[in-house]
């Protein structure tokens, strides 16, 4: 899972970033920040439950920073504009999703193993929600010609991250 992340980070940062989207740029930091996370959650594996809660608690304050990194993006280009490149938008989040779930699935008989795991599993349930809406803005921009549906898609990506954040909290 952190080599898929970390792969996928890089590869949707740059077509989000050639695409102008601040939905997969946003989706690309969250694979970036899982990656982080499921480093910390080897690190974790099979040590006290103590480190086990602060690896947890570790992945909530990269969620948190993401969360505001991503929202002030949106910010920025609603401000400044941006022009959506809606078919890079709609292979790149397909792409993604597939990694995700593939993620997702790795994971699932682990997610009550301690805090570390758990969080790992909030952090790919995120993805997948955000993948499927990076695809759904794709479409939108497409049908539309507005940028507005990257934006709000980027926008609601930074609002699941920050409830991932108070998930892994709770």
């Amino acid at each position: 899972m952190l080599g898929i992340n970390a792969v996928m980070f890089a590869v949707e940062f740059v077509t989000g970033w050639l695409a102008q989207s601040t939905g997969l740029i946003a989706d690309s930091l969250d694979m970036f920040a899982d990656a982080a996370v499921y480093g910390v959650a080897l690190y974790a594996v099979g040590r006290s439950s103590k480190v086990q809660l602060n690896a947890a608690q570790l992945a909530g304050w990269l969620q948190l920073i993401l969360a505001f990194g991503v929202i002030s993006e949106v910010i920025r280009r609603y401000l400044f504009g941006n022009e959506s490149v809606s078919t890079l938008m709609l292979i790149m989040g397909a792409i993604a999703l597939v990694a995700n779930v593939i993620c997702l699935s790795l994971i699932h008989q682990q997610k009550e193993s301690g805090a570390h795991m758990k969080a790992s599993w909030i952090f790919s349930a995120n993805d997948v929600i955000a993948n499927a809406g990076v695809i759904l803005a794709g479409l939108l921009v497409t049908w539309t010609g507005s940028r507005y549906p990257d934006l709000v898609i980027g926008f609601i990506i930074g609002l699941v991250v920050l409830n991932g954040a108070r998930r892994i909290y709770s």
